[in-house]
């Protein structure tokens, strides 16, 4: 189950499903240890309601479930309504900005004719540090609390009504020993309060209210985060003191003061686009690690159809999501990011595959031996990209101090890096994996980045001084363009190819396989120009062959891409990073207002695939729309917040013109 919600601020970040419950709780860094689901399994906190006897949880599927954001804060909501037991209850959630505790604000309506007696049950199941073992859970009676913890990591779970404190709770095991989880223990309306509990570690709270027909009333529950037992029980203090209220409101005028805070004109957008703007750039915020780490996605569903999630830093989606928070001029995340980086370049100046946000080196599926020969397991578009970002992030930013900070230990190794790593006969990049992942070889967008990259290293050397450098990322630059259009484009496929391999005898073998990389590579890192007319034979190429015929009318990947595709399906999936390029390409080849209409279509066919809550995954069934892989997937979100502004940058200039 994909996530509805995702809270954080950059210590914290939680995951909501489509039912109002906590799935994913990463803390002290964003991606790094989910204490809920995690490595170890897929695990939820529940929430039920209990009235006239009847015990209901909001999975059962007499609960109608509406979970989603505002349009402007990293606030969320819940509606679920019952109308077998005449319940509603409505939740307001957030993690503190400032602070690290989330919060929930429940109100529970009696939508019957009689007076009632309502409990409210929240579960917590934790995994903490994502191991069953060794977790502790207690009561505390010095403060009517529940404390889980496990070495640094302590959760204390606290709740109120009406200014009384949880009057119910107890602690067990769950998923050993035969346990299910002590959430069970609610079924008949009372917990047993036991006191303590080690091993595998769940507990459940309780609150009761009466109420009149028709009546509703409030209940507070929050999860305080911290080091230590003193700093969580100081935090609940501060909770209590400042009013659950009062922090919840003041949340949500932090985020509304954040998403305006350039006060950007997006008139000529809907209303729905506007909506999805804002909800994609907080969404970008929310992975992003206040340590500079941004991650790919928070969802852990990954787990159950793969070996590992997307919660690590990679360098290409993070710098491409780091682009899109310079673009929409939230410039210290993509700072911290670059800072980040920096301190991952290996002193050969390449970066790895993927790493964590705690800045160790991440799982990989790269061999280090290809065909019996020792070979680097890198993406050479990851250093690329982050150079070439880098150097945008100054052209946006304008500080002279950073990009000099940058140039000795980035800038200047990594494109040393790029000059060396050769394949001399074609004057093209060394093969390395694609952007994909997948192959291995010379790819036409990783060829096309690395010149991108070079022209971004000889513009700062030039700017710095360093004109011997300079002189040198330009002439290898110049010749790589000349080599990629010479050895890349495929005069009767009509477009640029996917990959050459060279084989033991150094002869090329080429993938002549139509991917949407090969197309946008060499447009949007200025290889080629816009209406080049090897550009325009390529569109109408991948238009033929890369456009879904179904229901969604998107853009796959490549031909006969499998990855995550159904077998119903009779295509590969529609992704939303495809199919924004392509609309990305529309607008860069505009010449008038009315040309515009195309990507404008493809930005509303963007937000037609997005969930009620405003979440993009990264692709779709291509006839049912059902998300597919990770949801969210961040790097969707910063292509569409590129693509907006590369829009409404078309469009004021275009009407400048008439």
């Amino acid at each position: 189950m994909a996530r509805a919600v995702t809270l954080g601020n950059g210590n914290i970040l939680v995951g909501l499903d489509y039912r109002g419950q906590v799935r994913d709780l990463y803390y002290p860094q964003v991606g790094h240890a989910n204490h809920v689901s995690g490595a170890s399994g897929n695990y939820v906190h529940r929430i039920g309601v209990y009235v006239d006897g009847v015990m209901s949880w909001l999975d059962d599927r007499d609960w109608s479930v509406t979970v989603g954001c505002d349009s402007t804060t990293v606030i969320g909501s819940m509606r679920a309504h019952n109308d077998r037991l005449g319940i509603t209850l409505v939740s307001t959630d957030a993690v503190h900005n400032e602070h690290n505790v989330f919060l929930r604000r429940f109100a529970i309506t009696n939508e019957s004719k009689k007076k009632r007696t309502v409990k409210l049950f929240v579960s917590q199941q934790f995994r903490i540090s994502e191991s069953q073992r060794g977790d502790t859970g207690f009561y505390d009676p010095r403060n009517n609390t529940i404390l889980h913890y496990k070495g640094a990591h302590k959760l204390l779970i606290n709740a109120e009504h009406q200014g009384t404190h949880f009057s119910e709770y107890n602690i067990g095991l769950f998923g050993i020993e035969g346990k299910e989880g002590t959430w069970h223990d609610a079924n008949d309306g009372v917990l047993e309060r036991n006191p303590i509990e080690h091993g595998s570690v769940d507990s459940i709270i309780g609150l009761t209210a009466e109420l009149k027909p028709a009546e509703s009333t409030i209940m507070h529950y929050w999860i305080a985060c911290g080091a230590t037992v003193d700093a969580v029980h100081e935090l609940n203090e501060w909770v209590l003191n400042e009013t659950p209220e009062t922090l919840i409101r003041s949340t949500r005028n932090y985020w509304e003061a954040w998403a305006h805070k350039e006060g950007k004109d997006l008139s000529l957008l809907s209303d729905e686009l506007v909506a999805l703007y804002n909800r994609s750039l907080m969404t970008i915020r929310v992975h992003a690690d206040n340590g500079g780490g941004i991650i790919a996605s928070s969802d852990t569903d990954m787990l159950h159809h793969g070996r590992d999630t997307y919660s690590y830093v990679w360098p290409r989606d993070a710098s491409i999501i780091a682009h899109s928070l310079d673009v929409a001029n939230y410039n210290d995340p993509a700072k911290q990011y670059f800072r980040f980086m920096t301190s991952k370049l290996e002193a050969g100046g390449y970066l790895y595959h993927k790493y964590r946000v705690d800045g160790m080196l991440g799982s990989s599926w790269h061999p280090w031996i290809q065909d019996g020969v020792a070979r680097l397991p890198i993406q050479e578009d990851e250093t690329a990209l982050t150079l070439l970002m880098l150097w945008k992030h100054y052209e946006i930013d304008k500080d002279i101090e950073f990009l000099e900070e940058m140039y000795n230990s980035f800038i200047e190794p990594a494109a040393n890096f790029m000059v060396d790593y050769q394949e001399a006969s074609l004057g093209l990049p060394d093969a390395s994996f694609d952007l994909w992942e997948e192959k291995y070889g010379i790819s036409t967008y990783t060829a096309s980045a690395v010149y991108a990259a070079l022209v971004a290293a000889a513009h700062a050397s030039q700017l710095l001084g360093k004109e011997n450098a300079a002189r040198t990322y330009e002439a290898v630059s110049q010749r790589m363009q000349s080599s990629i259009v010479k050895e890349l484009f495929d005069d009767e496929l009509g477009m640029f190819i996917k990959h050459i391999k060279l084989n033991e005898r150094g002869d090329a073998e080429y993938d002549r396989t139509v991917d949407m990389s090969s197309f946008y590579g060499p447009i949007y890192f200025g290889v080629l120009d816009v209406d080049d007319e090897r550009v325009t034979r390529a569109f109408a190429t991948v238009n033929e062959r890369l456009r879904v015929a179904g229901a969604s009318e998107g853009y796959v990947r490549y031909e006969g891409d499998n990855y995550y595709t159904l077998q119903d399906a009779g295509s590969p999936n529609p992704w939303v990073v495809t199919t924004l390029w392509v609309a990305q390409y529309h607008i860069m080849k505009a010449q008038s207002i009315e040309e515009l209409q195309g990507p404008y279509d493809m930005l509303k066919w963007t937000c037609s695939h997005a969930t009620e809550s405003g979440v993009l995954a990264e692709q779709m069934h291509p006839h049912t729309r059902q998300h597919l892989s990770t949801a969210p997937l961040v790097w969707s979100h910063a292509e569409f917040v590129l693509a907006v502004h590369a829009y409404l940058d078309k469009y004021k200039a275009l009407k400048a013109q008439e």
